[in-house]
Parts: structure tokens; C-alpha cells; sequence
């Protein structure tokens, strides 16, 4: 990675207090995010250098960030630049921190006298808070959100939008608790900021999300945290109680990389009675890329070669990759039938429906002897999330791409009713 220093900055456009944004006179509409070694609490009333923090905190935002790209959730990250700074788009940045909890600790605990710890919220609770240092970043309604009007880069922030970042914070919460969970930690809490992108004008997951900006609980054991929380309940700050605090973030940044990494790893294989299905097997093909699940296509005959059917079925039994089956075949499926009474792994049947006899086909499909238990689907598309959906019951990364396809689907439709309203008025 080249260093900051290669990249021509202009203008500071901002500082906070662990970090500042440069202009990008090489890159329009990017600016450098450089963190700071500088780590506080109580809106800075607790205030202190700790070597390293910048590198470590660039280092877990790059790549929280690279996972909830690689899943289709649209944020402003653009690259890690160096140890201690990544380029992002620039944005206008909406002043409300969006606070997702799945347990209830901390201030929530406060403003909520009754409530004992440990609660969980399901659904998860959430809550907005008015960036503003003077006043102690006060609590605000979405009422007061809506009432306010912001409007930036050319943006108004109403409801369309403030449902975006509502339903975008929940799917943004789930994927990285889902990742978490794979390291044995619970992700009690998270804040986040969004942003208008100045240039899309779309709305964007900005900022950062390092150890400041959750609590995780390694086991679901407070006792154990390992997030910012450290730091805050320091009732002294002695060098050795910041060495304590430096190792637990460091420990953060380098768990953070293995959830880039898969768990499993499945693949799906495509069984087709004939090469006339091939088109209708590519679209099954392509759906599982898109959900990062290894396709392979396989001509066989449950009519014609039973055996060389079952000799195929057994090959991929026996390597111990887990594998789900979809069989392709016209006219009378046998291929379907055949396989799920002869494995354990699941099967579905994605029949390439005709004009002319479809109607007719589709029950060899769908009405199976007893014992039998393979699904029909008919979309090529839907095959490949049916079995992405089997999955990502044990890889979070596939479940993180479904779960952004619906976010995004959702969001979609949210702006195409906003367009029409516009449009009748």
C-alpha cells in the first residue's frame, strides 16, 4: 500500500477527535480518512495518546468495511491507502449516530431504570442520537429527525430516507453479529453514521466502525470485553492499564480478519437429463457466482443411465464438501426423485418448464413417492438462493449476501414508490 504521503491532499475538510478527512486533489470526490493515535471517552472529558491506535483502528474499519462490500452493502470505503488511513467517497455526513443493541448494558440501562442487563432485544432495539459534543450527542426521535429537514448534497432527509438508514442499520447490525459469532463473540451494541455521497447522491454507510464504535463480549461475557468499554471504566489511567486497553484492540483487529474468511465451504451440482437444458443450467450457475457458492454442471440420465446417475451422486458424497444437488430435466424429472432417495444431501428440482407441456411435466416434480423430500423450484435464480439459503446457515458470508440482496431489494422499492409519489404530484 502506498503511503498518504504519495497522495496529494488539499484542504482539511474535517477533524474529530480520532480522526481527519483530507480533500483528494488526484481523486474528485474521494478524501483520505487518516486516524489518529488518540483515544477518548465522555465526549473527550477523558482524553489520551495511545501508540499504535491509528494503525489498529484503520486496520479493523478496512475491513469490517471489505466485508460489508463483498455482502452488497453500499458504504463509502473506496480502500485502504495505508497503515493508518483508507480513501473514501466523500460525503456530506448526516449528524445522527444510529445505536443498534442486541443486549441492553450501558446507557441504555440508565435511561431505562427496571431494566437489568442483560436483556435481549429481539427485534433489535434502536435509537438515533443528535451528534452535538455541547449537549452531550442528545437522544432524538424520529419525529425530530423528520421535523428538522436536513438537506445534504442536494439530499432532503425525509421519510424515504430515514427508513433507508433505519432498515439499513438493522441488516448492517446482523451481518457483522453474524460474522462475530463465528469467533465466539457476541455483539452487544454498534453505532454507525450514514452519509449522502456527494457525487451519487445516494445515501451511503460512512464514517468508521472500529473498537470505538461497538461492545463485543467474547463467549457473551462481559467479563471478557474486549471493545472501547475498557477504557471508559478506567477508574485510573496508568500506562500498564493502557497496555491492557492496547492489546485488547489489537486483539479486535486481528479476530476482524478471519471474518473475511468462509467457514465452509459448499458448491452446489447441477444434474441435467440433457445438453438442451445448458442455457437453463448457466442462470443457475451464474445466481450461485453471485452468492460466491462453486457451481458444477453434470449431464446424466436417471431413465437412461441410473447407474452412471448414482456413480456421479456418490463421487461428490465422498469428498465431504458440502454439497446441495439440483436436478434439471424435462418432460418426466426422474433425475430429482432418484437423487433424493438415494442421498442425505438436499435436492431440488428445477425443472425447464415448456409452452407446451409444462403443465403436464411439472407433477413428475411435484407429486413425489413417500419418503422422498426434494423441493421444486422453477427460477434458475431461485435454485441458486434456495441453496444459498442452505448454506448460509453455517457460512455467514453467503447469509451476508442474502441478507444485503434483501436489504437492497427493500430499498429499491422504498425509492421507486418515493419516484411515483413525486411523479403524481
Amino acid at each position: 500500500m502506498a503511503p498518504a504521503s504519495v497522495l496529494k491532499l488539499g484542504q482539511k475538510l474535517n477533524e474529530g477527535k480520532t480522526k481527519q478527512i483530507f480533500e483528494l486533489v488526484d481523486e474528485p470526490g474521494h478524501v483520505l480518512v487518516q486516524s489518529k493515535d488518540q483515544i477518548t471517552a465522555g465526549n473527550a472529558v477523558r482524553k489520551d495518546q495511545m501508540e499504535g491506535k491509528a494503525a489498529i483502528a484503520n486496520r479493523t474499519t478496512s475491513c469490517v468495511f471489505k466485508l460489508l462490500q463483498e455482502a452488497g452493502i453500499k458504504t463509502a470505503f473506496v480502500r485502504q491507502q495505508s497503515e493508518t488511513a483508507f480513501v473514501a467517497a466523500h460525503c456530506e455526513m448526516i449528524p445522527i449516530e444510529w445505536v443498534c443493541r442486541r443486549v441492553a448494558t450501558g446507557s441504555f440501562l440508565k435511561r431505562n431504570p427496571g431494566v437489568k442487563e442483560g436483556y435481549r432485544f429481539s427485534p433489535l432495539k434502536m435509537e438515533m442520537f443528535f451528534k452535538d459534543d455541547a449537549n452531550n450527542d442528545p437522544q432524538w426521535s424520529e419525529e425530530q429527525l423528520l421535523e428538522t429537514k436536513f438537506s445534504l448534497a442536494g439530499l432532503n432527509i425525509g421519510r424515504c430516507e430515514v427508513d433507508i438508514m433505519n432498515r439499513s442499520t438493522v441488516a448492517i447490525f446482523e451481518v457483522l453479529e453474524r460474522a462475530w459469532a463465528t469467533q465466539n463473540c457476541t455483539l452487544v451494541d454498534m453505532k454507525i453514521e450514514f452519509g449522502v455521497n456527494v457525487r451519487t447522491k445516494e445515501i451511503v454507510l460512512a464514517d468508521v466502525i472500529d473498537n470505538d464504535s461497538w461492545r463485543l463480549w467474547p463467549a457473551g461475557d462481559r467479563s471478557q470485553q474486549k471493545d472501547k468499554q475498557v477504557y471508559r471504566d478506567l477508574k485510573e489511567v496508568t500506562p500498564e492499564a493502557m497496555q491492557m486497553v492496547k492489546k485488547n484492540f489489537e486483539w479486535v483487529s486481528e479476530r476482524v480478519k478471519l471474518l473475511l474468511e468462509p467457514k465452509a465451504c459448499g458448491r452446489v451440482v447441477v444434474l441435467m437429463g440433457s445438453t438442451s437444458d445448458l442455457a437453463h443450467c448457466e442462470k443457475i450457475r451464474k445466481a450461485c457466482g453471485s452468492y460466491g457458492i462453486h457451481c458444477v454442471l453434470r449431464v446424466t440420465s436417471a431413465h437412461k443411465g441410473p447407474d452412471e446417475t448414482l456413480r456421479i451422486k456418490a463421487e461428490y458424497e465422498g469428498d465431504g464438501v458440502p454439497t446441495v444437488f439440483v436436478a434439471v430435466a424435462g418432460r418426466s424429472n426422474g433425475l430429482g426423485p432418484v437423487m433424493s432417495g438415494n442421498t442425505a444431501h438436499p435436492v431440488i428440482n428445477c425443472p425447464p418448464i415448456t409452452p407446451d407441456w409444462g403443465a403436464q411435466d411439472i407433477w413428475s416434480s411435484l407429486r413425489m413417492p413417500s419418503g422422498l423430500g426434494c423441493s421444486t423450484v422453477l427460477s434458475p435464480d431461485a435454485a441458486a438462493q434456495f441453496a444459498a439459503q442452505i448454506f448460509g446457515l453455517s457460512d455467514h458470508l453467503v447469509w451476508s449476501k442474502l441478507r444485503a440482496s434483501m436489504l437492497n431489494t427493500w430499498v429499491s422499492l422504498k425509492q421507486a414508490d418515493k419516484k411515483l409519489q413525486a411523479c403524481s404530484l
